[in-house]
This record gives C-alpha cells, sequence and structure tokens, in this order.
C-alpha cells in the first residue's frame, strides 16, 4: 500500500473552536467539552452551538477518528461527552468504566463515493478491486468506518489480501477519504452516507446493498470524569431528542432504521 497526500486537508478544529461561543477567550461559563468523530462534526457543531447558546455556557470539540480520540480521552482523563463514529467505541470505553450513559443518535451507512461521472465504472464491491483504481479506505485502528469497512468486506468474502491491489490511501478520519476525492487523488473512497451527501458536488454515491452493508449505530455517552454532569447529561438528553435529531437529519444523517 503506497500512502498518498498524507498532510493534505487536515480538519481545521482551531478554527471551529474560535467560532463556537466562549472559544479563544477566558471566560467563568460552565464549559463542556465533547471527544466527537470527525464524520459527526456538522451536526455536531450545530448541536453544540445550540445547546451554548440557550445555557449560556462555553463549549469545545476535538474531532478526530473514533479509535485516536478513545486512546486520548483515556490519557487525558478529562472532557464530558464522547460521540464517536459507531456505538461499539462507547461500548468499550464503558467496559473499561469510563462511561455513566449513554444514548442512541443517529446511523451511519457505509457507502462508496467515486469521481464525479465514475470514470471507472465502478458499480459495487468487487468493482473496486479491479486494476487502475486507486481506492481509500479508513485506518480499522483509527476511525470507525476503517473498522466497519474490514467488516463489509469480510461479510461479502473479499480477502483483505484482494483489498490490498488497490489500496493507495488509508486514513486517520472519515473526511480525508472524501477530500480525496475533491482533490481527485483517489478513484473510489468508502465512507458515511452522510458525508456522500455533503460531498455530492465533487463526487457520485455508489450505494452497497443492504444485504451486503454492516450499519453502524451512533451513541453518545456521559464520561465518567466529568466535572459538569447534570450538564452533560441535558445535552446528551437534548442529542438525543426530536430537536437534536431533527439536526443530524438536516445534515444528512439517518434518524430511522436504514430500509
Amino acid at each position: 500500500m503506497r500512502a498518498i497526500g498524507r498532510g493534505l486537508f487536515l480538519p481545521a478544529v482551531a478554527a471551529l473552536c474560535m467560532a463556537l461561543p466562549g472559544c479563544g477567550k477566558p471566560s467563568s461559563a460552565p464549559k463542556l467539552m465533547i471527544f466527537c468523530g470527525a464524520g459527526l462534526r456538522p451536526a455536531a457543531a450545530e448541536l453544540l452551538a445550540t445547546f451554548a447558546s440557550k445555557n449560556g455556557i462555553d463549549v469545545s470539540a476535538d474531532y478526530a477518528g473514533s479509535g485516536a480520540l478513545l486512546s486520548k480521552l483515556k490519557l487525558a482523563r478529562q472532557g464530558d461527552l464522547f460521540m464517536p463514529g459507531d456505538k461499539r467505541w462507547v461500548d468499550l470505553a464503558a467496559q473499561q468504566g469510563l462511561i455513566l450513559e449513554q444514548k442512541f443518535v443517529c446511523y451511519f451507512v457505509p457507502t462508496i463515493l467515486v469521481q464525479k461521472g465514475n470514470p471507472k465504472n465502478i458499480r459495487g464491491l468487487r468493482d473496486l478491486l479491479k486494476p487502475g483504481v486507486r481506492l481509500g479506505v479508513g485506518n480499522a485502528k483509527y476511525c470507525a468506518i476503517g473498522r466497519v469497512t474490514k467488516e463489509i468486506f469480510e461479510k461479502n468474502s473479499i480477502p483483505w489480501q484482494d483489498v490490498e491491489r488497490t489500496l493507495a490511501f488509508a486514513s486517520a478520519t472519515v473526511n480525508e477519504l472524501a477530500l480525496h476525492i475533491q482533490a481527485r487523488s483517489l478513484d473510489a473512497v468508502i465512507i458515511w452516507d452522510a458525508l456522500a451527501k455533503q460531498w455530492a458536488r465533487y463526487g457520485d454515491e455508489v450505494p452497497v446493498p443492504a444485504e451486503h452493508n454492516v450499519i453502524s449505530a451512533v451513541n453518545i455517552g456521559v464520561l465518567n470524569f466529568t466535572k459538569n454532569r447534570k450538564l452533560a447529561e441535558a445535552f446528551v438528553k437534548f442529542a438525543a431528542s426530536d430537536r437534536g435529531r431533527s439536526i443530524f437529519k438536516k445534515h444528512g444523517y439517518r434518524v430511522e432504521p436504514p430500509e
């Protein structure tokens, strides 16, 4: 496997932080900090801004791959909330005594995103193995989409060594994959359906049939070392409410089980 463009298009977390209430300036207001999967960023940013404005608090977010976030929060031993790209990461954190409570908020459905016009004529998973295809997937160690992608190939009896023949890039976050479609440096990537819709200007979606797919449920959990438990629990309740789910839906995330 050869890595390409590894330093390009790093998420502008600092820029987002400056745009949220209370970030970048001293404040005595209560604070909430969330470790959040990179693929959830559009909805999470609006959820945080809405909740902060309503409650007069400061908020901040660390966006990264789910596995990287779990390692980071275990090391930092601080923060209030954990919302990775697959509930299994929350469950893993809970098994290690790091989660006080959790709630479901949305679904992630893996899909294939190809170059606009689909010049490589990719119609399904096995077409990703065709000679000349530059494929991008998530790194299973660092992000939820990578872990789920491996499960999809396994479910469809596609050996990983066959995938590696066309694998040109393994990302630390799902967002990097979409950006490589925009940059035209990859022919196809496997990402979440919500992200594919957000990047429809640059690529075409090739859905994976439900019977061949692996669907991810997304949960948000309250971390056991939160210093603002009631506030964190209130945010979880808000994110899982009809209002919260309407924000997820607005940004293309599924709140009902995929058919």
